[in-house]
């Protein structure tokens, strides 16, 4: 039987493993909601999603109160089914970013239980295309190192092998941002990827300038240059600069990136499990990329994303931002700079529960 009889939820506040800035904010700490369920068949799931500093405990109301009671007596191999109830469930508080993570945390926890039940790794039960997946830096980029961090940290990237590393941009001045992408494109030579990321600091004409003044250095993507509600403003922007751009970590709903795609503002997909509201979106966002042959290149999470970009054909990048080691007894194994999705079944994250209740948040 696969019946669901105990659903739990706890806060756990992480702390980053290193100074994490960009143009509008800092990475506080991690909050991360974890869900456990278990089953009649004796196995439980785990599943997670995350704040950057603000909201855990909303997230947690919102399970505890209200969706993890409802769990009880259900058939934990109904993902879909529990998703769509849930969410139906919650349609007062839909589309948020609240919402999303806590749906999120459920709906992994019962992918955890669907792939260990099946005896099959993530990557392979929701697509199995490839394994092995390029990988980029950021922790190098952030916005508060010098040029000559950048410019070293980019040509460490390189040494390990890894495909290319992320620029955060977002100065007061566009010069000041290409003069470092600059220095950095000098480094590292015309073959190694250079992804900018401006995080939604940007107006139009202040992003149509700064794609301007960055195009000379041939970034590999211009990254939310504007607040994520302007899909018009992202289609002009798309329509006047050479450079793809990015959106999709600031989307909480499938139906957000459709609007994106058909209006050709968006050449790359950067969906967030943990925001989206879960795996089973996820997937949906990445297949619907798919038909308007867009690369999926997910934003942060990438001891779960490995996973997923694994799983699907247009899967392109995991973001290499490592997070949860100071809770987990293993990490993202990283081989000849490619991103190695792990093969033990279920969604591939080997929890450290003495270490998460050190950490947990009363």
């Amino acid at each position: 039987m696969t019946i669901i009889t105990k659903a739990t939820a706890l806060l756990a506040d992480i702390a980053v493993e290193t100074d994490r800035t960009d143009a509008v904010q800092s990475f506080v700490k991690q909050e991360t909601i974890l869900v456990t369920l278990a089953t009649t068949d004796g196995i439980e799931g785990t599943g997670y999603a995350y704040t950057i500093g603000t909201g855990g405990t909303s997230v947690l109301a919102l399970l505890r109160d209200h969706l993890l009671p409802l769990l009880a007596g259900k058939d934990a191999r109904n993902v879909e089914g529990l998703w769509q109830e849930l969410f139906g469930l919650t349609r007062a508080t839909t589309t948020g970013a609240i919402t999303s993570l806590a749906l999120a945390a459920i709906d992994t926890a019962l992918w955890d239980l669907r792939c260990k039940r099946a005896g099959e790794p993530l990557w392979r039960l929701a697509g199995g295309h490839r394994r092995e997946i390029p990988v980029y830096d950021t922790e190098g980029g952030w916005l508060h190192l010098g040029t000559e961090e950048l410019v070293a940290s980019a040509l460490a990237a390189k040494e390990a092998r890894f495909s290319g590393v992320k620029i955060k941009v977002g100065k007061p001045r566009a010069a000041e941002d290409a003069e470092r992408l600059r220095a950095v494109r000098e480094a590292v030579g015309p073959a190694f990827h250079i992804m900018t990321d401006a995080n939604q600091s940007q107006s139009l004409s202040s992003a149509i300038r700064l794609a301007a003044a960055l195009e000379p250095y041939d970034p590999y993507w211009l990254e939310e240059p504007m607040p994520a509600d302007d899909i018009s403003g992202h289609a002009r922007l798309a329509r006047s600069t050479r450079i793809p751009i990015a959106v999709g970590e600031s989307m909480y709903a499938p139906m957000q990136f459709r609007g994106y795609l058909e209006s050709g503002a968006a050449s790359v997909v950067q969906v967030d499990v943990a925001r989206v509201g879960g795996i089973t979106p996820w997937l949906k966002v990445a297949h619907l990329a798919e038909t308007f042959n867009v690369q999926v290149c997910p934003h942060f999470l990438m001891e779960l994303h490995v996973s997923l970009v694994a799983a699907v054909p247009n899967g392109a990048y995991v973001e290499y931002i490592p997070q949860l080691r100071a809770v987990t007894r293993t990490e993202m194994t990283v081989r000849d700079g490619l991103a190695v999705a792990p093969d033990e079944p279920g969604i591939g994250i080997d929890w450290d529960l003495d270490a998460i209740d050190l950490r947990r948040v009363s």
